[in-house]
């Protein structure tokens, strides 16, 4: 089982989209600045999560999500809570 997943900052108006096959590891990595964007904007919430079968199709829906209609289909549906 893999996930999608949008972080949101505490700190800052900024969202991180990505995909994992363990959640809670990667939240950890973000909050612990194991990565490059994420640690400037730490610490995160988890506020969108989709499951998929395999890594492949999650890494696929990220892409869309982080595409012009992804990012459409994240305002129309509201999956960025204000």
């Amino acid at each position: 089982m893999a996930i999608v997943y949008i972080l949101k900052s505490k700190t800052a108006k900024k969202t991180y989209t990505g995909s994992t096959t363990d959640l809670d590891r990667r939240l950890h990595e973000h909050n612990n600045g194991q990565g490059t964007f994420s640690s400037r904007y730490a610490p995160w919430k988890v506020i969108y999560t989709e499951e998929c079968n395999t890594i492949e199709e999650a890494r696929e829906r990220e892409r869309y999500l982080k595409s012009a209609a992804g990012r459409k289909y994240i305002r129309k549906h509201n999956l960025i809570p204000a």
